[in-house]
């Protein structure tokens, strides 16, 4: 059958992961069907060019594992999670702990094989430059079936150090909050010192902010001890805080399995991390937030209790690619990627409609905190909220709401024109895809 001749609306699948599900489901009446690329997922890793061809349905997890197999002192800059499909994930930029040090991982593919509207298949060489450029960070779904990327894998120390610190609002944490936006980004490339606030309850059974800090440092454990008690005395670091690891074990201790979790359980495609819905938005930070202005953010997550609010710190290589190199643009002026989070394990539309309107709520508390004209987005974190594209007559003006917001005017212009080219029919679509005008 010819999804084309038949008029059919096609989805993507890779990991499974697109947080709306737009890559197995549609929110209209067209009749879908999947391709689905679970099986496409060998991973072919060489140390000696350091490069590593990766199909679309492998896992990111699978792919850490592999290169861990074959180095120690290599690694992939991607995501934390390690059941998220590499399709997607790269397609959409992807970022990960190495992002202050290497990029996302858009910024390490060096080639891609696609299968373009007319079923032929194609590498960089022969989709051209523009093509390529669209695939790395503005969403392959949009332009063609991506089979496969191939990494440039980058160097890592033979130990790294990490550690996970937890600070309450009883322990001076909008201190802390406030001098983290003020150094997070300025810190050494090696670093990258996560934020993330959720709401518990104290000894005394009332509701606080606890701060977990979450770390990893590619280097020893004495260099960043001194580093931070240097720039950011305010967290309190003691050695003892510190664990030294290998770079594989840090992906793992990431993910908050125990210390001595075998590597192994990066293979497990299956694994669930939350069994009940969820949403999430993002936001992207340009200007430290004061102790009055974290104070208020406090209160206003008491309020709502199940918002979790993770600040992903920025600065480092990422300020010293241009907003033009990859269509994601978020790069040099930004402290920090927020993502807001909300799960629940409450059923039915009431539930549903309740814990939604948590996540939005904090949403609007954050706006006289975060980017404006447009309030930026990450588009790996695919937010129907920000605009949906019905493809019909308004289908520019629709486009331009949510295209603005991931990937800023100049890179959704040149992605408008690279769908018009490759797509013309419009064929590979959906609620955010690029139109072809």
């Amino acid at each position: 059958m010819c999804g084309k001749e038949s008029q059919l609306l096609m989805k993507t699948r890779s990991g499974g992961h697109d947080l709306e599900g737009l890559s197995y489901v549609t929110n209209t009446k067209e009749p879908f069907f999947i391709v689905d690329m679970f099986n496409f997922r060998s991973i072919n890793v060489d140390i000696e060019q350091e490069t590593a061809w990766v199909q679309a349905g492998a896992i990111l997890g699978e792919v850490y594992y592999r290169i861990a197999e074959k180095s120690n002192t290599h690694g992939f800059p991607a995501g934390i999670c390690p059941t998220v499909g590499v399709g997607g994930h790269i397609s959409g930029g992807g970022w990960g702990t190495m992002l202050r040090k290497y990029g996302l991982s858009v910024d390490n593919v060096v080639d891609a094989q696609v299968i373009d509207v007319n079923g032929k298949l194609l590498n960089r060489k022969s989709m051209g430059e523009d093509l390529f450029w669209a695939i790395t960070g503005g969403g392959s779904a949009s332009f063609g079936v991506v089979l496969a990327y191939k990494l440039k894998l980058v160097r890592v120390p033979e130990v790294v150090t990490a550690f996970r610190i937890q600070r309450t609002s009883e322990q001076n944490l909008s201190t802390i909050a406030q001098r983290w936006a003020q150094v997070a980004d300025k810190l050494d490339n090696n670093l990258f010192l996560r934020m993330v606030l959720t709401v518990i309850n104290n000894t005394n059974g009332e509701k606080t902010i606890r701060g977990t800090f979450i770390t990893l440092y590619l280097g020893n454990s004495m260099n960043l001890v001194t580093l931070l008690n240097k720039d950011f005395p305010e967290l309190g670091l003691e050695k003892s805080d510190c664990i030294e690891m290998s770079w594989i074990e840090s992906v793992i201790y990431y993910m908050n399995f125990p210390i001595g979790t075998p590597t192994t359980v990066l293979l497990n495609r299956t694994l669930r991390f939350s069994n009940g819905p969820s949403k999430t938005k993002s936001d992207y930070l340009k200007n430290p937030i004061s102790k009055q202005g974290f104070e208020f953010i406090f209160d206003r997550m008491k309020e709502l209790e199940n918002v979790m609010m993770a600040f992903n710190p920025y600065g480092g290589r990422m300020s010293e690619i241009s907003e033009f190199a990859k269509p994601f643009p978020h790069r040099s002026g930004n402290i920090a990627k927020i993502h807001y989070l909300t799960i629940w394990e409450e059923h039915g539309i009431e539930a549903e409609n309740r814990y939604l309107n948590y996540t939005r709520k904090m949403y609007d508390y954050m706006t006289p905190f975060v980017s404006k004209n447009p309030r930026e987005a990450f588009y790996n974190y695919r937010d129907l909220d920000i605009g949906v594209n019905s493809h019909g007559s308004n289908t520019s003006i629709e486009g331009m709401v949510y295209g603005h917001r991931y990937f800023k005017e100049t890179n959704y212009k040149r992605l408008v024109r690279v769908k018009a080219r490759v797509d013309p029919c419009n064929f590979f679509r959906n609620e955010q895809s690029i139109p072809t005008s």
